[in-house]
């Protein structure tokens, strides 16, 4: 089974050779060809002829406007191979469909329109099949019939590309003229471009070449053993299993394995499948091992050779590409699947974004749609993990957003950096638990959020004044106070207001080990971050209070004049006027200031205290 793609730029013909494929190949019904008549007379683009594009470019939208938008997978098959080829966007709006199509592929069919030559486009997808580790690529000249089969042109091309090539060191590399509309070159060589014949080209039909060029799975099986473990298998008492498939690799009963990230090693006993054992499992097969030894292995656990094991590391440099509308934001939490696990992980710092037209490198405080970025990330826990290049299934891994669970990014992880390795937790024999004794407290952090004017810094001081009266011990970090000292250099864009809440998210988690009763008065304006900052506490130690004020009774109280500045556009980036505001679904404690006075407020808040028994009742 070989998979690829088509690529390139828009109306260079990628959906119209996959339809000749099809075609050639003996794949289409006697049915299918009618309805692909009828289809080409209705929205064909090829006058009388047939629109091979319209078997893949299924979605009324792709018709009427005669390009791809979705990704479109077809299968077809020879006497020699079975095929699946995936029908990638042009429009650069789109690149994000690409890198899902090109994220599983061996090969890839690079389209240039012969009239039109190397287009941004061209490099874009170029730079992404090197980023995604595709090792062999097909540059197809296509619409050579519409350049009367040129020999200078087509030379012309392969000539600029190569130069290309040779920057993104992509070295594996064919050239082949053809038509995809009238067939030249696709399955029999093209008597109207008899000088392809000859010794000085590689004179293939892209038939020739999809069926014999060698698959991923070929080179995996010669890589190191890696299976991530998917599920423990324990369907009775007297068997304990993990099941799984192999990424790279051959595995035997008898072999020594290394299970990672926790070190624990042991020997296959079993290589189980529901056919019955196997004397050895290779890379691409789904099994279940048994082993030897009774150790403690989890779903997203990686079981390797033990003389080659992976490496395991909580950071890393990796390179993002971004499928997001909404931008990429260093210090923002997301979800990091690779293999089977998932993980908690923050980009800590973007190094800088590709201009992948230019191969030039730029300064980036965020990734827009379709941004390619070199970032540092930080995992909440080690993984077992290999380059990228060495291996795609442990190496690769997507970001998914921890609101609505959808896919947001697609990355490549390159190495770990060495602070992942020398620094470790230094163990302390005061701990929070005896420093909390020591105040006869509970230590917390109360969280008030809401809008600017909302009320916070005021009931957040009356609130701390109560619990001092009280003899509590207490410090209060306000969102103004913070910013002439710790958090001095951030702004106010999306990118530095998730910076402060992640600083003050750390500063509070501190505190609260110091036994202290943390209250944290910031507009905090993103779901993200105050879950982040709930996650980095134990169960009940962070308590959201809401301070709920309109918008325009906030604007009415305006004490600082900031929405007024804000209206007029002197102040940028102001929440609730050009900035949003996510308002808590389920706060601890909500607070209706239109109907609750300071003091009514703060007398609330504590006596939430009391029951949730952070002071005595």
């Amino acid at each position: 089974m070989l998979r690829f793609i088509t690529c390139g730029s828009v109306d260079d013909g990628k959906s119209t050779l996959i339809g000749r494929l099809l075609f050639e190949s003996k794949m289409l019904f006697e049915d299918q060809l009618a309805a692909m008549e009828a289809d080409s007379k209705k929205w064909g683009t090829q006058g009388e002829e047939i629109d091979f594009a319209l078997l893949v470019d299924g979605l009324a939208a792709e018709r009427e406007q005669g390009i791809t938008i979705d990704v479109a997978y077809r299968f077809f098959s020879t006497d020699k191979r079975k095929f699946i080829v995936a029908d990638t966007p042009g429009h650069e709006q789109y690149t994000r469909n690409m890198v899902t199509g090109a994220s599983t592929a061996d090969a890839a069919i690079l389209m240039v329109d012969a009239r039109k030559g190397i287009l941004t486009q061209t490099r874009r997808h170029s730079y992404l099949m090197s980023l995604l580790g595709i090792r062999h690529i097909v540059v197809a000249i296509n619409k050579m019939d519409l350049v009367e089969y040129s020999q200078a042109r087509f030379d012309e091309i392969v000539e600029e590309y190569s130069r290309f090539a040779n920057q993104l060191g992509l070295t594996n590399v064919t050239y082949i003229p053809l038509s995809a509309f009238k067939g030249d070159n696709i399955v029999a060589h093209s008597d109207n471009m008899p000088w392809y014949q000859t010794p000085n080209y590689q004179a293939t039909t892209l038939m020739d070449f999809l069926e014999i060029v060698e698959i991923d799975d070929t080179r995996m099986q010669q890589a190191p053993f890696r299976f991530p473990v998917q599920w423990v298998n324990r369907p009775n008492l007297d068997f304990r299993g993990f099941s799984g498939t192999v990424t790279s690799g051959v595995i035997k009963p008898g072999d020594r394995i290394r299970v990672q990230p926790s070190g624990k090693e042991s020997e296959v006993a079993r290589i189980v499948t529901y056919s019955g054992d196997l004397t050895q499992a290779v890379a691409g097969q789904s099994v279940t091992l048994t082993l030897t030894d009774e150790i403690d292995i989890s779903r997203g656990d990686v079981i390797s050779i033990s003389d080659a094991p992976a490496e395991t590391a909580d950071q890393f440099e990796s390179t993002i590409v971004w499928m997001s509308e909404d931008a990429l934001l260093p210090g923002r939490p997301y979800l990091l699947k690779v293999g089977t696990q998932t993980v908690t992980t923050s980009i800590t710092d973007i190094k800088y974004q590709v201009n992948v037209n230019t191969l030039e490198h730029t300064a980036a405080k965020q990734l827009e749609l379709n941004g390619i970025g070199v970032c540092n990330i930080s995992l909440d826990r080690a993984i077992a993990f290999d380059d990228y290049q060495t291996n795609k299934d442990t190496g690769g891994f997507i970001l998914i957003d921890r609101l609505n669970n959808t896919t947001i990014a697609a990355g490549m992880l390159h190495f770990a950096l060495r602070r992942s390795q020398n620094i470790h937790y230094q163990h302390v024999d005061v701990n929070k638990e005896a420093r909390a004794k020591a105040k006869s407290q509970t230590p917390s952090v109360i969280w008030f959020t809401g809008l600017s004017g909302a009320g916070k810094s005021t009931i957040a001081n009356l609130v701390e004044k109560k619990l001092h009266a009280l003899g509590s011990h207490t410090y209060l970090l306000d969102g103004d106070n913070v910013r002439h000292g710790l958090n001095k250099d951030l702004g106010f864009t999306d990118a530095d207001r998730v910076e402060n809440i992640r600083r003050i998210g750390e500063v509070s988690k501190l505190m609260v080990d110091a036994g202290l009763i943390v209250l944290s008065a910031f507009i905090s304006p993103f779901k993200a971050e105050r879950r982040m900052v709930r996650e980095q506490l134990a169960d009940g130690e962070f308590i959201e209070v809401f301070v709920d004020t309109p918008l325009s009774v906030a604007e009415q109280r305006d004490v600082k004049g900031l929405y007024k500045k804000a209206r007029l556009g002197e102040l940028k980036n102001f929440t609730g006027i050009d900035s949003d505001y996510e308002r808590p679904e389920a706060p601890d404690i909500h607070l209706d200031t239109t109907r609750l006075t300071a003091d009514q407020a703060a007398d609330r808040v504590i006596a939430e205290l009391r029951k949730r028994g952070v002071l005595p009742a």
